[in-house]
């Protein structure tokens, strides 16, 4: 065909760049404009189309939330990258070498660090801290006073010092702060420049959690950490672990987190924790406290598919990290019955094959869980490999959070719907056979972002009135640097998934807006970034939760929404709080005042009137147990124009009706903060579940958005009392 434009075979040989044959028919060639006209107007040409150029991306999450390092305004520059922010992270520690730790191009340490780097197995202060690593210590001694019997670091399995065995801190900390390296990938996907939410903050490092004890964290060494922390100067932490919640009223049982993050707050640090990921389950979430800033994990705008044909040319689209060879026409199976010990059929997580049944053949299966850890996918993978199997392909309940197999062994998976009608087609076919292509990178349109099914959802099993999770970031297959001892690893970088990547995302951030903002209060920059969430794409499609089956996200799955850091930026107004604030939260709750006085460490006295838990100056409000009619306060402080006039517009929830008081909000030099009144009312006659709407102050330039969150609870749980 391009013979005959430019009228000889040897120069379309010499014109050919690419001849496309597997997914579908044509070539890509250096032609004149002159010339693509005439192959355009050949027989059987579809389209002709002009080359272009696709920016590269890896941890594409910030571009996605609107951080791109191209772009001359947003929050990432006008913070300085987060530059003389510092950022903690209690973790596994660290691994110094990785690229994503160069302090190239950063100034002096910040005059306010009053930390240290401490020496260790492996790890010289000398040289493996630095302007980026500016901080390290390691604490070991609660989780040696329990299990010291236990404790064996042969074989580099840990390292009695900051440095990472286990490569989960590794991950964390490049992506709150790593700095830029050009030409990441994990085995060829997410090709890009790599980097972390703020380039130029510094890092302090606190490994609390050891591999030798399976990742496990000493609640006794999660407390000292904070302590430390405090002590040195950090601005922001992240972590990225949690304990379910107590009992009521165990708040002087309740760990290191709960009680230490509390005295890091009162001292103007923020606290970012990861929510959990034992969804979709409902009251899963952990990190509970108000003071707290919890963060649910979304997908985001990027997806690996991967091409699977069968052989009656029906082609279906899976995902996997699979960047092997194609695996030409091979025998389809699909394991039943008589085939298996134990019973059901086809189940990936009992799955038993011999060589004579599967050498040199592609495996199906179907899990039989609503959620699949990722050990079940590999545990199968490896049966159908040492069997002499030449790849896997899992049904599953749709999620997006994958891990490669091991040595580039094709495990791929689809939803229930497309593994049935593979199924239908092994069933109804003599000899099924099935092509799988290796995995290619899309990002943008049409990809959309959701929360991830294992991302723990509310609503708060310990405090019902306060909503948890606070915020949705990405954590779904995040591209970050690795400890050249993670399994999975690809080049010193690694895809993980879980709510512990979603945390480091939020520091990240947190850290931006601290550059912007020194002043602002922890739970400002909260209030800031609840109320400026997405709960709809930026084109307006709306959020969808992943579980089963998928719905309509809800605040109970990513709290305001997801983290929208330029709209943080500038919220316009905040809702603020103090430790005062949090001490009346206690009172509430009727905790007792001696557990109250040794969490704050000050005399405690709760005041003698009756005070509310839904007057908790939180930018949500959440009504657990409305039975006719509730009104609460709320105060409003003006971060904005200094003149400013706001009016409320109201979505109530499902069978309520929403009134707020007053409904215009006048701000002048005089007038910095507003409080208000909202006075909900159910028209529902029986106990149902919760509906959700919100309350949103606008004017004409700001969307300061409240989630809102109500149940009719006409009568109370019976409880009996012996």
């Amino acid at each position: 065909m391009l013979a005959s434009v430019v009228e000889s075979k040897e120069m379309a040989s010499e014109l050919m760049v690419h001849s496309y044959k597997h997914g579908f028919s044509g070539f890509a060639a250096k032609l004149t404009e002159s010339q693509a006209q005439k192959v355009a107007q050949l027989p059987g040409v579809v389209r002709v189309i002009p080359n272009s150029f696709h920016k590269l991306q890896t941890t594409r999450s910030w571009d996605f939330l609107g951080l791109s390092s191209h772009s001359p305004v947003n929050a990432l520059h006008n913070s300085s990258m987060g530059d003389g922010i510092i950022i903690g992270i209690f973790d596994t520690g660290i691994w110094p070498e990785s690229k994503a730790f160069s302090d190239e191009g950063l100034g002096p340490i910040p005059s306010s660090w009053k930390g240290a780097c401490e020496p260790g197995k492996q790890f010289d202060p000398k040289i493996h801290c630095n302007r980026k690593i500016i901080g390290a210590r390691w604490i070991i001694d609660g989780m040696l006073a329990d299990y010291g019997q236990l404790l064996n670091t042969s074989g580099n399995q840990e390292f009695l010092s900051p440095r990472d065995a286990n490569g989960h801190g590794t991950h964390l900390a490049s992506t709150a702060a790593g700095a830029f390296v050009d030409n990441v990938s994990y085995k060829g996907l997410g090709l890009g420049t790599a980097r972390g939410g703020a380039p130029r903050a510094r890092l302090a490092i606190y490994k609390v959690c050891w591999s030798v004890f399976g990742g496990w964290c000493s609640a006794a060494d999660v407390l000292k950490a904070f302590d430390e922390a405090i002590h040195d100067g950090v601005d922001v932490l992240s972590l990225s672990l949690g304990l379910p919640p107590p009992l009521f009223s165990d708040i002087d049982k309740r760990g290191g987190i709960d009680f230490g993050s509390f005295h890091a707050v009162a001292n103007g640090i923020t606290v970012v924790c990861s929510a959990g990921n034992d969804g979709p389950s409902a009251q899963t979430v952990l990190n509970t406290a108000p003071w707290i800033l919890s963060v649910a994990a979304s997908t985001i705008d990027r997806a690996f598919p991967t091409a699977i044909t069968l052989g009656n040319n029906e082609t279906f689209s899976g995902e996997a990290i699979f960047t092997g060879k194609e695996i030409g026409f091979r025998s389809l199976i699909y394991p039943e019955a008589k085939e298996l010990n134990p019973k059901p059929p086809g189940a990936c997580e009992y799955l038993s094959v011999n060589a004579s049944m599967v050498a040199g053949k592609v495996v199906l299966c179907f899990t039989t869980v609503t959620v699949v850890p990722a050990v079940i996918v590999l545990s199968a993978a490896e049966v159908v490999k040492e069997a002499g199997g030449v790849g896997l392909i899992v049904a599953k309940n749709p999620s997006n959070d994958m891990y490669p197999c091991i040595n580039g062994f094709p495990c791929i998976e689809v939803d229930y719907e497309i593994g049935t009608r593979m199924l239908y087609y092994i069933r109804s076919t003599s000899f099924p056979v099935v092509k799988l292509s290796p995995s290619k990178t899309i990002v943008g349109k049409p990809v959309l972002a959701k929360v991830a099914h294992f991302s723990s959802r509310g609503p708060n099993s310990k405090s019902p009135a306060i909503l948890k999770p606070d915020i949705a970031a990405p954590g779904v297959n995040i591209l970050a640097a690795a400890s050249p001892l993670d399994t999975f690893q690809d080049g010193g970088y690694v895809m993980h998934s879980g709510t512990s990547m979603a945390a480091p995302h939020v520091a990240g951030i947190v850290a931006l807006l601290k550059g912007i903002h020194p002043d602002w209060s922890p739970a400002a920059i909260k209030s800031a970034l609840v109320t400026t969430a997405w709960t709809n794409h930026p084109s307006g499609f709306p959020i969808f939760a992943e579980g089963s089956p998928q719905k309509l996200a809800n605040p109970f799955d990513f709290g305001g929404g997801i983290a929208n850091p330029n709209g943080a930026a500038d919220p316009g107004l905040v809702y603020d709080m103090g430790t005062a604030d949090y001490i009346n939260y206690l009172c509430a709750m009727d905790y007792n005042i001696t557990a109250i006085s040794r969490l704050t460490g000050l005399p405690t006295v709760c005041p003698y009137e009756e005070l509310s838990i839904l007057d908790v100056n939180l930018p949500s409000i959440t009504i657990p147990n409305l039975r006719n009619s509730s009104t609460l306060t709320r105060t409003v402080t003006n971060v904005g124009a200094s003149n400013s006039i706001y009016r409320a517009v109201i979505e109530p929830p499902f069978g309520t009706s929403v009134s707020v008081k007053p409904n215009v909000l006048v701000f002048n030099n005089k007038t910095k903060k507003v409080t208000f009144t909202v006075t909900v009312t159910t028209a529902h006659q029986v106990n149902t579940g919760y509906f959700f709407g919100s309350i949103t102050w606008t004017d004409g330039v700001h969307t300061v958005r409240s989630p809102l969150s109500v149940r009719t609870e006409i009568l109370q749980p019976y409880i009996s009392e012996n």
